[in-house]
């Protein structure tokens, strides 16, 4: 019997699983879909305190976003890394006096360890601004690759001993007396197998609602509003390493983020959705919104046409009942329901990426009455998987050592998505063409079989856009081989097996 089943692979759920299994409880965690495959892989890949929500008058959610910020990039300096931010000033503003006061608070709501304080700047002709625009702000918050994230905390988990299952949907939890009997169906093969727990916890994100209704037939304790955000990505409109974040008349915030070296990442928009979270697109009225703002602030001017990739996620917000989607709360709340003498469940209603460990710690604390023997927290000051290194030169320096055939760029790379890991990557390569078949845009055969070996990895998908953004780079021919080899490679895995299809 486990004593927790985690239902959802996002971000939450693989870090309770992580948190939990790490204070040496027996944990098993299912995802209907592959891990991360919605809200979490599908945000604006930041890590921040939330400038704008201290308009809202949530200074505890900034602070505590801003202290985990520190914490993230400390423990996972492949994945995450400081980004500095300039905001243009423009006359819909508030007062320039005003703002500086905001982005002082910003700063000394938190400790700035690793990140410079906010500063004035002023704009020249060689901008990439239009010339209407001649001062602003700069400010410092982060980068993070969002669901890569999520994977290492799933690996994490399962260095711990939780048990991670992907395409494996929970269909039925009926409570037993003092245990769950949990009904989990693998997608894949369609067999259903039964489980039991102790503890059951609901970490379905979006579907936290749908998973009370029609898998545990009970009532939700509180209510969510389903906030659609959509991005386009178009070749980059700026060489400026900063990203940019453009306040709008009707007081939406819109991010323009260097991305993946050769793009722009133009996000978000806060539509409110009454719908099955998996089949959201973005519509050409977020499409032209996200077009119209950017061209007012840039010299650059993009179409539609110019947009290589979009992507919609649904973020599942509690129900603070405010009147607009951007005004709802990006807070939390963990809510336990245990009728005397019964199996527990803990459900998690809201949150964001930035804030994900401290959810993942204080949900876990909260069932520590359940397991009086559990031990303390621990993920504070423990790196994630890749990134027990000091720093990101050095790193590269001992790659290039070992690896002196690799290119800079795919160095760089290797470096930013897997950290140390990049040694499991390369194992029992000594040259390039021990790599194996190169698929296109610096994707190899040994990546594909570490992804597929220890990151569970199934299908182009899984590979292309949430194990590394390669898809932005790949053609549809090189897809369709990298397909046939994947297929082959999970269904017939040899150990000398090569891809003998050239590309």
């Amino acid at each position: 019997m486990y004593d927790l089943i985690v239902i959802g692979g996002g971000i939450n759920g693989c870090g309770i699983a992580n948190d939990a299994a790490g204070r040496d409880l027996k944990v098993l965690l299912c995802e209907k879909n592959d891990l991360a495959s919605s809200t979490s892989s599908k945000s604006s890949k930041l890590i921040h305190g939330g400038l704008r929500y201290l308009e809202h008058y949530e200074f505890r959610l900034v602070k505590e976003a801003l202290a985990e910020r520190e914490t993230l990039l400390n423990n996972a300096p492949h994945i995450m890394w400081p980004l500095r931010f300039i905001l243009p000033h423009r006359p819909h503003l508030r007062p320039r006096w005003m703002i500086m006061a905001g982005l002082f608070l910003y700063d000394h709501l938190s400790r700035l360890k690793t990140l410079r304080k906010s500063n004035s700047v002023s704009f020249g002709k060689d901008s990439p601004l239009i010339d209407d625009i001649k001062n602003g702000f700069e400010y410092s918050d982060g980068w993070v690759d969002d669901a890569r994230l999520v994977i290492l905390n799933a690996m994490s988990a399962r260095h711990h001993g939780a048990n991670i299952l992907p395409q494996s949907d929970c269909v039925e939890a009926v409570r037993e007396k003092d245990h769950w009997i949990v009904k989990i169906k693998n997608n894949v093969t369609q067999q259903v197998t039964t489980e039991r727990c102790k503890m059951l916890v609901n970490a379905a994100g979006p579907w936290v609602g749908d998973l009370f209704k029609n898998v545990i037939a009970a009532k939700a304790t509180k209510n969510i509003r389903l906030i659609k955000g959509s991005h386009i990505v178009v070749p980059k409109i700026h060489n400026n390493e900063q990203a940019y974040i453009l306040q709008n008349e009707d007081q939406r915030i819109v991010f323009v983020i260097p991305y993946e070296n050769d793009f722009s990442l133009i996000g978000t928009t806060d539509v409110e959705v009454d719908q099955d979270p998996s089949t959201v697109k973005i519509s050409k009225d977020e499409i032209d919104y996200l077009v119209k703002i950017t061209n007012k602030h840039f010299k650059r001017k993009i179409t539609a046409d110019d947009i290589v990739y979009t992507y919609s996620g649904v973020r599942p917000l509690l129900d603070d009942e405010s009147s607009s989607a951007q005004a709802i709360t990006r807070d939390y709340t963990l809510e336990i329901d245990q009728e005397e003498g019964a199996a527990p469940l803990l459900s998690i209603f809201g949150g964001k990426i930035t804030t994900y460990r401290k959810l993942a710690e204080a949900a876990t604390n909260r069932i520590s009455e359940f397991f009086p023997t559990m031990s303390g927290t621990w993920t504070k000051t423990a790196p994630l998987p890749g990134g027990n290194f000091s720093n990101k030169k050095a790193l590269k320096e001992k790659l290039i050592k070992q690896f002196p055939w690799l290119t800079d760029s795919l160095l760089d790379r290797y470096i930013r998505s897997y950290g140390t890991l990049t040694f499991k990557v390369l194992m029992g390569c000594f040259s390039k063409e021990d790599m194996g078949k190169h698929f296109g845009a610096e994707l190899y055969q040994c990546e594909v079989e570490y992804l597929i070996d220890n990151e569970w990895a199934t299908c182009t998908d899984d590979i292309l856009w949430r194990r590394s953004k390669l898809g932005l780079k790949i053609n549809e021919k090189q897809k369709e081989v990298l397909t046939k080899a994947i297929d082959t490679l999970i269904n017939a895995p040899d150990d000398n097996y090569q891809i003998k299809e050239n590309i």
